[in-house]
């Protein structure tokens, strides 16, 4: 209280002493022989006015260690409105006051200047006192002469107690050479990274451009690693979620930067119109899919979200997660089991779900070619029980989460998957008007639970070797956050009976992955070792059946697949084949039915 108290008397003796400095400056022989009646007058009106303003204005709460542009800002209106009242003053009391019509103007403009440099002098005085007591600094180079590169400056600048010194940037940009950015030069291309940083004394690389592909990432990784210095990063656009940059949320580039593609514009207006003030409903909400889903839902305000999954644990954490972040969103984590139409029905009847989102599926293939029978009942039975319930209650959209091993399919898992988006289409011609069901194929995502680069990690903990079943294994990628929001988006499209396909980008070779990994997680003597292409696993993934087209759709990185169509008397018989030869357990039987549905399938002589 005592300092709020005393900031505000500072700025009304400042505020006195501008009005005093103008009169002195107009007119100096005024002030010779003392303060004549009118301009006491004149000076107490001025100090009523600010300090009312100033009040008001709570200019008295602003921490002047931390002063930043708003606060300057705010104090601007209030000397602007402060000077236009006493300007207004003299032209309604010019009989008693008798004073320059130019004096409250002169006064505005030397408050402000007061007043403002009292703020930047206590804040110049804060900085330098946390710069001593910080230590050493490590001299920071930022790669990024943008918004997020002048941010994230701009915050080491207020924080050198967290050890970070920013000297500079580099930038390819033409326009920004030679110029300087929040006071900082920017040194030159970056290319010039090399060069730059041995003359300048840089201790680290910091890439700060969240929109950057990868191979821009790549590029800046492989310059910084040829000059011996530590280099980090800022996270991409999928990450920042509040479109904010601090210093906690620097950390080191992982494998998952290096693979980043151009940031993807989403029709938010369409997202939101399908999901605001509506109940949705996740299955496998505890995923990594799932989870991911249930995030990005939240941001768009819905009424509730019904939190679905047989995890417990996975479950409650991501509850845990939306209580922190999301308090607002109301929620309800539900445990049970998509293959239990009995659990499902009961929780379609209480809560009525508007929007369903079905994550929940067995997807590791080596895993489902050892139990064929969990893959037909989780990803078939639990996709049929899904549908049905979605057309009972007229659910008016479900989203189920293809994987692109459906695409000709070599495993059990991908046929399971292929069966469950032939469910959906089928479902869909017997939708209402008002529904539209469903599916969206997309490939690999990056840090998903059983995936490739937590599983090299590990090995790489352990000491190596890391195994890549063949040298020529290639995968599509997409980071969890980017399949996630694309999925929001094949949603909003939501044309019934739609495969919806998602644009991966290029396929990545594994073996190049593997590298990638071993080099940016510093470990020395990690060998790659070639294990064999295991049951069910492909060379290379397809996106696309040879009977199937392609159509564009109103968004650049969603496409539709051609369906073929699906008898739904045949489809029907060969489900209730399919769900029996899975509770008995019968092997050859769910591969010959499997076979049958799928006749572009490719598991070699089981037809």
């Amino acid at each position: 209280m005592n300092s709020t108290l005393s900031k505000y008397a500072i700025d009304l003796v400042l505020w006195a002493a501008a009005t005093l400095f103008a009169y002195g400056f107009r007119k100096p022989s005024l002030l010779a022989a003392g303060l004549p009646v009118n301009v006491v007058a004149h000076l107490l009106l001025s100090v009523v006015v600010m300090s009312a303003i100033a009040w008001f204005s709570h200019l008295h709460r602003q921490n002047w260690q931390r002063v930043g542009i708003l606060d300057l800002g705010a104090l601007a209106r209030a000397v602007a409105l402060a000077t236009l009242i006493m300007f207004a003053s003299g032209f309604i009391f010019q009989s008693l006051l008798q004073l320059p019509r130019s004096v409250p103007l002169l006064a505005g403009v030397l408050g402000l200047m007061m007043m403002g440099g009292v703020r930047l002098t206590a804040r110049l005085i804060s900085e330098q006192v946390r710069r001593q007591g910080a230590g050493t600094q490590q001299r920071v180079l930022i790669i990024g002469a943008g918004d997020a590169g002048s941010l994230i400056a701009r915050e080491m600048q207020r924080h050198p107690e967290a050890g970070l010194l920013p000297i500079g940037f580099l930038d390819d940009e033409p326009s920004k050479a030679r110029q300087r950015v929040v006071g900082l030069p920017v040194f030159g291309r970056i290319d010039d990274l090399m060069t730059i940083a041995h003359q300048e004394g840089a201790q680290e690389i910091l890439i700060a451009v969240p929109s950057a592909p990868g191979d821009f990432v790549r590029r800046v990784v492989d310059l910084a690693r040829t000059a011996h210095l530590r280099h980090r990063i800022i996270p991409g656009v999928f990450e920042i979620l509040s479109g904010d940059v601090n210093i906690n949320q620097i950390r080191d580039v992982d494998v998952e930067d290096l693979l980043r593609r151009a940031p993807v514009k989403l029709n938010t207006a369409e997202i939101a119109g399908y999901l605001r003030g509506r109940v949705i409903l996740v299955t496998g909400a505890g995923g990594s899919i799932g989870s991911e889903i249930v995030r990005q839902i939240a941001g768009f305000m819905p009424s509730t979200i019904l939190l679905f999954g047989r995890g417990e644990n996975s479950i409650f954490n991501i509850q845990q997660e939306l209580l922190r972040n999301w308090p607002e969103v109301k929620q309800v984590s539900l445990i049970g089991d998509v293959r239990d139409e009995h659990r499902l029905r009961a929780v379609f009847e209480q809560y009525r779900p508007e929007v369903v989102f079905h994550a929940a599926a067995h997807k590791h293939v080596p895993l489902m070619e050892q139990t064929p029978s969990e893959a037909i009942l989780n990803n078939v039975v639990g996709t049929k029980n899904i549908v049905e319930l979605c057309l009972y209650f007229s659910v008016s959209r479900l989203v189920n989460i293809s994987t692109d091993k459906a695409v000709n399919p070599t495993s059990v898992m991908g046929a399971s998957k292929r069966v469950a988006e032939m469910i959906v289409s089928a479902g869909a011609v017997r939708a209402k008007e008002t529904q539209a069901l469903v599916s969206v194929r997309f490939g690999n995502v990056l840090g998903s639970r059983g995936s490739v680069v937590p599983t090299f990690m590990a090995q790489i903990r352990a000491g190596g070797p890391i195994t890549v079943t063949h040298p020529e294994m290639v995968r599509y990628f997409m980071t969890i956050p980017e399949a996630a929001r694309l999925v929001l988006q094949a949603g909003g499209l939501a044309e019934n009976g739609k495969v919806y396909v998602l644009n991966m980008g290029d396929p990545v070779k594994i073996s190049v992955l593997a590298h990638d990994v071993i080099r940016l997680s510093g470990a020395k003597n990690i060998d790659v070792v070639y294990s064999g292409i295991r049951p069910g696993e492909k060379l290379y993934e397809e996106l696309l059946t040879s009977g199937e087209g392609i159509y564009t759709t109103t968004h650049s990185e969603i496409f539709s697949a051609k369906m073929g169509k699906v008898d739904p008397a045949m489809m029907n018989e060969q489900l209730a084949r399919l769900r029996i030869s899975a509770e008995k357990n019968d092997d050859q039987m769910m591969r010959s039915v499997l076979a049958h549905l799928i006749p572009e399938n490719k598991f070699g002589n089981i037809r």
